[in-house]
């Protein structure tokens, strides 16, 4: 593929919000947000109540654990959305989904250690990750490609209205000393969602069969997860050399995954993903680095709560602030288009790198925080989410317009692969820099200042290095059959002609 400098099509032009908010498409969007809303709510309650958890139960030095299973039973989920959509359709596919979170949400309400715990929250991964799969597939399904990026904002915008109502779940039942509470709190809120999809998400069965999904490559989806479960394992030796060993089989399996991918059959992303000379694998490799830098939230209650002094309530709306910076440039941005479009995905990374930056200066101290105040930090960390949320929407979909037409399906369910195998190896990661900065040995106070400072400093890598890859993919052109035209949809892309009932 030959350098370019019109990377990002301007054609079709982008649509408006009344286009997604108005007539048969406000149902749709209302439901699909839906998905990502329990989803996301659920992650910023559990991060605001982990912990009060660790205090009841126990189990600090699998912190991190608690998000990487749940992600990588996300993975694993997603992978087989495709499979369940083919099986059942999308409207029983996700009340399916809704029923697996409801279990696993049951099962922490009633952990009584950390393992059970863990467990529970893998069960509640698979039901997530089935649920995200479907909200970022169908947006192909049924919105007109100028709608996608509108789309891909909305979606975004769930986690910042969960940035609201998490923190606030999870706060009043960490504060009510009460944290099995919160779980118990998701099991109405999915009946509503349920009661919404069997109303609302009713496909024609000729718009779900027209693209045949092909063979689910298990295989490959299992050597993803063992990729991030390699991390997370060797997070919890405090030997540097066990955390190597980690890493390096973590990369061998991700290296035999790219091998696998060359061969015929079943296919895990789109057709140059793993390499950084396509523009689809550059957008990829800059996508995974810059959700990295805001994995870091994971940590930020503890440290407010323990070095700081906050409470769970307030500790939970300061780590929120970061999806929330996230959505609101995702709806600021999302309409850009050419040259604009390309600015802000180069400028997105050098805000998470100062923003991360920042945060490793304040957090660690909590005579900088009685000096300055909370306002220097909330700024710091809403900029970690607002550079992330600048570009997002664009490179996906510049992700979906950038695969080959025969494989957009596939595209649109690896948007939510990606985004979980980020997450989950950034968790793993997070938890194996805490461990050896001295979280949980020493532990107390001084093991969580040290923590604080290197967990910032070290992930501030990661948008550095997106700032490379996104200037690698704006040189690079996709595939001319690729990207669809003005006014032009592929056949299986063709949007819903009759109103839902």
């Amino acid at each position: 593929m030959s350098p370019t400098s019109n990377a990002i099509p301007t054609d079709p032009p982008p649509a408006s919000w009344s286009d997604l908010l108005s007539g048969r498409n406000a149902l749709r969007s209302l439901t699909l947000a839906g998905g990502i809303g329990m989803h996301a709510t659920n992650v910023y309650i559990v991060t605001t109540i982990l912990p009060s958890v660790v205090k009841d139960i126990g189990g600090l030095e699998y912190y991190a654990w608690a998000t990487s299973l749940f992600v990588v039973a996300s993975i694993i989920a997603a992978g087989l959305a495709s499979r369940l959509v083919e099986w059942l359709g999308y409207r029983s596919a996700s009340l399916l989904a809704l029923l697996v979170f409801s279990i696993g949400s049951a099962g922490c309400a009633l952990a009584p250690h950390m393992v059970w715990l863990l467990l529970a929250r893998t069960v509640q991964g698979f039901g997530g990750g089935v649920l995200v799969a479907l909200s970022y597939a169908m947006i192909r399904v049924v919105f007109a490609p100028p709608l996608w990026s509108r789309a891909m904002a909305l979606m975004s915008g769930m986690w910042g209205i969960s940035t609201l109502s998490g923190p606030a779940i999870g706060g009043m039942f960490a504060q009510a000393g009460s944290w099995r509470g919160a779980f118990w709190f998701l099991l109405p809120a999915a009946a509503i969602l349920a009661l919404l999809v069997q109303f609302t998400l009713k496909i024609p069965a000729e718009t779900r069969s027209e693209e045949k999904a092909d063979s689910i490559p298990l295989t490959k989806i299992l050597l993803l997860a063992a990729a991030v479960l390699s991390v997370s394992a060797a997070s919890l030796f405090s030997s540097t050399v066990m955390n190597i060993v980690g890493i390096v089989f973590g990369i061998a399996l991700i290296a035999l995954i790219a091998r696998l991918e060359q061969r015929p059959g079943a296919r895990l992303l789109p057709s140059g993903a793993f390499s950084l000379r396509s523009r689809i694998g550059a957008l990829y490799a800059t996508m995974i680095l810059m959700i990295l830098g805001l994995t870091t939230e994971i940590y930020v209650p503890y440290f407010l709560q323990v070095i700081q002094g906050h409470s769970p309530l307030l500790a939970g709306y300061l780590t929120g602030i970061m999806s929330c910076g996230w959505t609101l440039a995702a709806l600021l941005f999302s309409s850009y288009g050419g040259a604009r479009a390309r600015f802000v995905m180069k400028a997105g990374p050098l805000v998470v790198i100062a923003a991360l930056l920042a945060l490793s200066f304040m957090l660690p101290s909590a005579a900088v925080m009685d000096s300055y105040g909370l306002l220097p930090l909330c700024i710091a960390l809403i900029l970690v989410g607002f550079g992330i949320g600048m570009g997002m929407p664009h490179l996906m979909a510049s992700i979906l317009s950038s695969a080959h037409p025969d494989e957009g399906n596939l595209a649109a369910y690896s948007l939510t692969t990606v985004q979980l195998f980020a997450t989950a190896i950034g968790a793993a990661l997070a938890g194996m820099v805490t461990s050896l900065s001295g979280l949980a040995d020493p532990g107390g106070l001084p093991g969580a200042e040290n923590a604080a400072q290197w967990l910032f400093i070290c992930f501030a890598l990661a948008p550095l290095l997106a700032f490379f890859t996104v200037r690698q993919a704006l040189r690079l052109k996709a595939p001319a059959a690729a990207t669809p035209g003005a006014g032009q949809r592929m056949q299986h892309d063709q949007p819903l002609q009759e109103p839902l009932p």
